[in-house]
């Protein structure tokens, strides 16, 4: 007879010898990863990439058997970002994992040697944070989410087939401009897509989650006909919150991720968020490896999918028309 705490413990000896040392490597190896997002802790209500951990596992790589994983959240404030990269620095790393482009600047900023997988970014070349998408260079390779010209202008194309007497769009970044190169760029984009379809572009910035309600109040009374906030971790991690206001101040919202429209937005289009992370968590296990960041390129989630809230399109009276419901990836009633 063996006691409960005794079979415990064989079984997930079993299960660490089954799975054997990672990348060939000697048993004793354990990799330490520094991850560094701009978003909030999992205590403040983020999810992170919950696929990118797994696939690592499924890849060997265990927490508390031969991985450490040492995190760090900037919880929104751009400014505290080169600070936790040193202080994941100080640690001694084999590598950092990045989320979101503020992030990826603040890791390539703070070191030239230590190579950094980005798990998200928007144009890591129109950034500064890479040389090319093909050969990156230096230390930093990873995933971009593709929000780029040509993507936010299908978006606009998409919210303006929905709603064509669309002339004023809300545009929602995390903090005021001329702070991260990211989200200027990405103001750019989208001021030069909707403007070609004769919209005009009102900014607004949410650095307070407490605030987003002051936000919509400030949208109706400049008469914005939609939302589009940007792809900030800040913002998925209030998804609900987000589409509660919506519906309460009447706004119909495009986003990039599904996640918002699953929650109550009205639209979306853009990558399989779940596809990105697990790339990253493969580029990840290919650098431990021996792989070098600098010619490993930059890669980009090869699904895109419209996704449509039909529930929501009803209450807040829009029919969507039917030859973009025939488009749509997904439809929810």
């Amino acid at each position: 007879m063996i006691d409960r705490r005794r079979f415990i413990g064989v079984v997930a000896a079993g299960v660490a010898a089954t799975m054997g040392p990672a990348n060939g490597q000697s048993p004793g190896k354990v990799w330490r990863i520094g991850y560094l997002s701009y978003g909030d802790s999992p205590g403040g209500g983020n999810r992170d990439p919950h696929p990118m951990w797994q696939r690592l596992r499924e890849l060997g790589y265990v927490e508390g058997v031969n991985l450490v994983v040492d995190s760090r959240y900037a919880e929104g404030k751009v400014e505290r970002l080169p600070e936790l990269a040193a202080d994941l620095i100080r640690l001694k790393p084999d590598l950092i994992v990045s989320r979101a482009s503020p992030a990826n600047l603040a890791a390539r900023n703070a070191t030239s040697t230590i190579p950094i997988v980005m798990a998200t970014g928007m144009d890591p070349v129109r950034e500064g944070v890479v040389a090319s998408i093909r050969r990156p260079g230096g230390n930093v390779t990873g995933i971009m989410f593709a929000s780029d010209t040509n993507i936010i202008a299908k978006r606009m194309q998409l919210l303006k087939e929905a709603i064509p007497r669309m002339s004023r769009l809300a545009a929602v970044v995390p903090h005021r401009p001329n702070r991260d190169p990211g989200v200027d760029l990405w103001v750019r984009d989208t001021e030069r897509a909707a403007n070609s379809l004769g919209v005009q572009v009102q900014l607004f910035w949410v650095e307070d989650p407490a605030t987003w309600a002051d936000a919509f109040a400030a949208m109706v009374k400049g008469r914005a006909d939609a939302v589009y906030p940007i792809e900030a971790p800040t913002f998925g991690a209030r998804s609900k919150q987000i589409a509660d206001l919506a519906l309460k101040y009447r706004m119909p919202t495009l986003f990039g991720a599904r996640d918002h429209v699953a929650a109550g937005g009205l639209m979306s289009y853009g990558i399989d968020v779940r596809e990105a992370f697990r790339l990253a968590a493969e580029m990840v296990d290919k650098v431990l490896k021996g792989e070098k960041p600098a010619d490993m390129a930059i890669q980009r989630p090869t699904k895109y999918e419209l996704v449509i809230n039909l529930k929501t399109a009803k209450e807040l009276g829009i029919a969507i028309p039917s030859s973009l419901l025939a488009r749509a990836d997904e439809v929810i009633q």
